[in-house]
C-alpha cells in the first residue's frame, strides 16, 4: 500500500522545482554574459594594439612607406618624414596584409622604439578595429543564444558588419 502524501507536500515540490529552474536560468544568464563581455574584452585588447598608434598620432613619428619588397608575412620600404622631429629611414617594416602591395606609398605612424610602422588614416583606424569587428559579430550570436536577448544581438551583428564593410571598402 502506498502511503498518503500529505497536502502540503505538492507545493513545496512545486515551489522547490521553481527555484531550481530559476537558479538555473540565472546561471545560465550569468554565464553567458560573461562569455559575452569577455568576447568583447578580446576584440578590444586585440585592436587596442595597433589602434592606440593609429588614433593616439599626437606626438609621434608620420610618415610615408613605399614599400619595396615583401617576404612572407611583412613588407619594408625607406621611410619619409611628414611630421616635424620624425627622422628619415632607409628601412622601416609594415605587416604584409592583403592591403599593403609592393610598389605602393602609404601613410604611417611608426611604433615608439622600433623600426615598425603601422598604417593611418581612416583605412589604418578601421583596419586596426578589425578584430573588434569580429568580435562583435562571436558576441551576437552568444547573445541571441545564450542571452535570448535578440535584438541586442542584431545590434552586436549589424555593428560588427558595419566596420568589417568599411574597413574592407577603405582598404
Amino acid at each position: 500500500m502506498i502511503p498518503a502524501m500529505p497536502a502540503t507536500a505538492a507545493p513545496s515540490r512545486r515551489a522547490s522545482r521553481q527555484a531550481s529552474v530559476a537558479a538555473l536560468r540565472f546561471g545560465r544568464l550569468a554565464s553567458m554574459g560573461v562569455v559575452a563581455v569577455l568576447i568583447l574584452i578580446a576584440g578590444v585588447w586585440a585592436s587596442w594594439g595597433s589602434a592606440q598608434y593609429v588614433m593616439l598620432t599626437k606626438g609621434r613619428e608620420r610618415g610615408t612607406i613605399e614599400v619595396a619588397r615583401c617576404a612572407q608575412d611583412v613588407c619594408s620600404g625607406p621611410y619619409t618624414p611628414l611630421s616635424h622631429g620624425s627622422q628619415a629611414r632607409g628601412r622601416v617594416v609594415i605587416e604584409k596584409t592583403v592591403a599593403v602591395r609592393k610598389g605602393r606609398t602609404y601613410t604611417v605612424v611608426v611604433k615608439p622604439g622600433s623600426a615598425d610602422v603601422v598604417r593611418s588614416g581612416p583605412a589604418g583606424v578601421l583596419y586596426a578595429w578589425v578584430p573588434m569587428g569580429g568580435a562583435l559579430l562571436l558576441a551576437s550570436v552568444v547573445v541571441a543564444g545564450g542571452l535570448r536577448r535578440t535584438r541586442l544581438a542584431w545590434v552586436l551583428a549589424g555593428s560588427g558588419i558595419v566596420l568589417l564593410t568599411a574597413a574592407f571598402v577603405t582598404i
